[in-house]
């Protein structure tokens, strides 16, 4: 499961500055983009035409978290259906028609991110002990799609439309409009999907750099060097300097409106609510928004009763909003929390 390496170093008395310079920034940002996920795809064998080779059942990737599975449909044809279907076979067969089913038996999702679907089959498994990384096994089904649960037919093209939905949904929370991404040009809006079907970061946050906010810090203390890389676990500023006594800049991540986040239980709803980047003048905490959602999980006055993954890692409840907003959201702008029952060490 560890796409980024987990905290168990960060010291209490830590200033934030560490974790909200502008090279700290870029380097969460890039261990985030370059995180990958397992996956084992097979065909569903009752869909297999008559001389189809049936001895290669499974084909499997490293796939990135923010790629999305119509994105790997080239690589799976070539690798997979090329192989088992022979001519006839793969004329036979329409792209268009082509649909995921989880081990669960329902549709899979194909227009969330592949690191979101990955986060939720991780947190729905009985164990919470476990950090070994276990292949997200799904089917792909060739024909029939469930048309009634499926959002598009799965095409790059309505991916990419989907894609840029959440994008501005994003911007709008942020900003209270979508003047970011509208005013961008048709070739930045082509280049910052480009960036995500290529995996390239460069391209990608050559355009996102003008939609996002900055992770800068609520104060701004003496620059620290950052002795704990793997720390998802940004505190609060000890001296209780509140953001708004500060200087804060209008792209800056404690400046937004609203953190565009969404909460996840397993095999459960999804919750999304106004997030504020500060509560009473101060940060606020990852764990202070879940304590009002899901104040039976997450009571105040006890040790809590689940925890939660962002981006593949175990993430602590001191985290500030703001931060996981600049530095550990999704392509698509979207922190997306994972919450699994049980404690994760």
């Amino acid at each position: 499961m560890a796409t980024l390496p987990k905290s168990h170093s960060h010291s209490h008395g830590s200033s934030p500055s560490a974790f909200s310079t502008p090279a700290s920034t870029s380097l969460f940002r890039r261990l985030t983009w370059e995180g990958t996920v397992p996956l084992e795809i097979h065909i569903g064998s009752k869909e297999l035409p008559a001389n189809s080779d049936r001895g290669l059942e499974s084909y499997y990737i490293q796939a990135p978290r923010v790629s999305y599975l119509p994105l790997l449909i080239p690589e799976i044809k070539k690798f997979l259906t090329d192989l088992v279907l022979d001519d006839a076979g793969n004329m036979s067969v329409k792209e268009m028609d082509w649909w995921f089913e989880g081990e669960d038996g329902h549709p899979i999702k194909w227009h969330w991110p592949i690191g979101l679907l990955y986060d939720c089959h991780t947190v729905s498994l009985t164990s919470a002990s476990t950090s070994q990384a276990v292949p997200l096994r799904m089917t792909l089904h060739l024909a029939s799609p469930p048309v009634d649960k499926l959002l598009l037919s799965p095409s790059q093209e309505s991916c990419k439309q989907a894609f840029m939905g959440q994008l501005k949904e994003a911007d709008f929370l942020r900003w209270g409009n979508t003047k970011r991404v509208t005013g961008l040009r048709k070739a930045e809006q082509d280049g910052i999907w480009e960036g995500i079907k290529d995996h390239n970061f460069d391209n990608y946050w050559r355009v996102a750099s003008k939609i996002c906010p900055t992770a800068t810090p609520s104060t701004t203390p003496s620059p620290q060097p950052l002795s704990a890389l793997s720390t998802l676990q940004p505190r609060s500023n000890p001296n209780n300097d509140s953001p708004s006594s500060n200087t804060i800049t209008p792209d800056s991540a404690y400046a937004v409106r609203s953190v565009p986040l969404r909460i996840y239980l397993p095999d459960g709803p999804v919750l999304q609510d106004l997030v504020p980047p500060v509560d009473e003048g101060r940060p606020a905490l990852l764990g202070a928004l879940l304590s009002s959602h899901l104040p039976l999980l997450f009571p105040l006055d006890a040790p809590p009763l689940a925890y939660v993954i962002v981006q593949g890692v175990v993430c602590s409840l001191q985290a500030e909003v703001a931060w996981l907003g600049a530095c550990l959201a999704g392509a698509d702008g979207w922190v997306n929390v994972c919450v699994g029952l049980g404690t994760k060490e």
